[in-house]
């Protein structure tokens, strides 16, 4: 082998494996589901797969990675990321993790269905932990298989570039590949299992650790592992904070709590609804994590959730997630504070949380709506906005995108409201009557206020097409693409991840992307609500 060739192979990546290193082992080799004790993780390797074969990749994760084009071409790719094969610089394991699931503690929980590779340096020198989701069963699966079907690895591998070209904190994903294999699974719950392609993504992230993964340790009163993973989490992830203290790990709670806030106010801009906001799908970094039964608010409302299993009580509606992540915290929090001390720096720290989201949605708010300095007086504007939004189906995507063609200059009539307006709405024949004077009323006041702003409308059409996105990944485009990739076509997955890479462009060519959901796709499975193993 040349050196040329040695440099485009993936053997050529470089691996420290800092986890696997310095936090303690499961010293039980065997991968038997159990429960693991005083350990972080359990080594096990990827389950090998007939069939491996790559179906899409993110360029620009490949070229965070450090990975040439040659790389991803080349036959290891398939294989590695598939399952088939260990590099010798990876050290593959699962994490142990518990977590609070609907507000219930659930005890141990775990990686079971994900498997880490180990952790890649690149070029940079940043560290970038590789996981695999649907990689075969771990220590921690439980009664599961520890497999992925083809649905639900398309969804995680579109909304996770999607997000970040959104501008929202997430983990990334590098590449989704078939297996070859055929997985059952119960799409409902209902007793109806069928057999679907089976799939893996690979998933990357600067770390994977969870809420969940401090929770574990502190409910068994293992305060000697966990402190050893909060001493690790903060001297590696956090180094800014200096050395583990007390007083250390009460700021360290108290940037968790900001990053968090600032996620959750950029779920809220977008119109993201995770769908399950259990302990264990939170991420210590402020990333949106684990991608399930998630969706987009198709036409507003604060009440909806994706998730079948939340249907009856909506604790992770839309609407509830700044609520439900605050719980989290509150429990993370719990589980910190043997280690801490003092109960009163990590209630600052919630404080923080609450202080943090109320200042980060007034900025979003005057951000959507093209005022240059959010006021005090701006907020009945804008909570009337979205009480309207309410008294007829509205898409709230395309309804920002329509207000910053508003001409400030021009006296809005009710015909021009429909005008300007119309499209956002299902129905536009809702748009009349008492209906309508409410939103003439809206939009003159709404006008007035960006006069008395002086921000010219080219500047702020410009600054309001930056933060509202015309192309979000809308719960009908992904079925599609599913349908169409479960009969071996995958060219709409790659289109796509095309139109997500550029969501606030106009992108000419491409507006059937941008329409609001269809009718067939009202209730229809995997476009209206979705079970956790969609």
């Amino acid at each position: 082998m040349s050196q040329d060739d040695h440099f485009c192979s993936l053997e050529h990546l470089k691996f420290d494996n800092r986890f696997t290193r310095d936090l303690p082992a499961d010293p039980w080799a065997a991968n038997a589901r159990r429960q693991v004790q005083k350990s972080c993780y359990s080594r096990v390797k990827p389950t090998p797969v007939p069939g491996p074969r790559l179906v899409v990749h993110s360029r620009e994760v490949a070229e965070l990675l450090g990975m040439t084009g040659e790389m991803v071409a080349s036959v290891d790719f398939a294989q590695v990321f598939a399952g088939n094969k260990v590099l010798p610089v990876m050290d593959p394991f699962a994490m142990c993790y518990g977590g609070h699931q609907f507000g219930q503690w659930a005890g141990q929980l775990g990686d079971g269905r994900a498997i880490n590779l180990g952790e890649l340096v690149n070029p940079e020198g940043q560290r970038w932990t590789l996981q695999l989701k649907g990689a075969g069963p771990t220590p921690y699966s439980r009664t599961a298989d520890g497999l992925a079907v083809l649905r639900s690895s398309v969804r995680e591998f579109l909304c996770s570039e999607a997000m970040h070209h959104l501008g929202v904190p997430t983990t990334r994903a590098l590449s989704l590949c078939l297996t070859g294999d055929k997985v059952m699974r119960d799409m409902f719950y209902n007793g109806n299992p069928q057999a679907e392609p089976g799939a893996v993504v690979c998933r990357v992230a600067q770390s994977f650790l969870r809420f969940g993964n401090f929770e574990i340790f502190s409910s068994r009163n293992d305060l000697e592992t966990l402190g050893k993973l909060v001493e690790f989490t903060i001297c590696n992830d956090f180094p800014h904070l200096g050395e583990p203290t007390p007083a250390t790990i009460a700021r360290w709670f108290h940037e968790i709590c900001e990053r968090t806030a600032t996620m959750v106010v950029h779920w809220m801009r977008v119109g993201f609804v995770h769908g399950v906001m259990n302990t264990d799908n939170m991420s210590i970094l402020g990333l949106t994590i684990d991608y399930g039964p998630y969706g987009w608010v198709e036409d507003y409302n604060p009440s909806w959730t994706p998730n079948t299993t939340d249907a009856s009580g909506r604790r992770y509606c839309y609407g509830n997630q700044p609520r439900i992540a605050l719980w989290n915290l509150a429990q993370l929090g719990n589980a910190l504070i043997p280690l801490g001390g003092e109960v009163e720096p990590f209630q600052k720290g919630i404080e923080a949380f609450s202080a943090s989201y109320a200042l980060g949605r007034e900025t979003m708010l005057g951000q959507k709506l093209g005022i240059s300095t959010f006021q005090s007086n701006d907020v009945a504007l804008a909570e009337e906005l979205f009480s309207l939004f309410g008294m007829a189906e509205t898409d709230m995507t395309l309804f920002f995108r329509a207000l910053a063609r508003l001409d400030t200059q021009t006296e809005t009539t009710p015909a021009g409201i429909k005008e300007l307006i119309g499209e956002a709405f299902y129905s536009i024949d809702e748009l009349k009557g008492e209906l309508l004077t409410k939103w003439a009323d809206w939009v003159f006041r709404y006008q007035a206020r960006l006069k008395g702003d002086g921000l010219p409308d080219g500047i702020r059409r410009e600054r309001m097409n930056a933060v509202n996105p015309k192309f979000v990944l809308r719960n009908y485009l992904a079925q599609e693409a599913i349908d169409l990739a479960e009969q071996g076509d995958f060219s709409l997955i790659r289109e796509l991840l095309e139109v997500l890479r550029l969501p606030y462009d106009e992108q000419a060519g491409r507006e059937r992307f941008a329409q609001k959901r269809p009718d067939w796709a009202r209730h229809r499975a995997g476009c209206s609500m979705l079970s956790c193993s969609s």
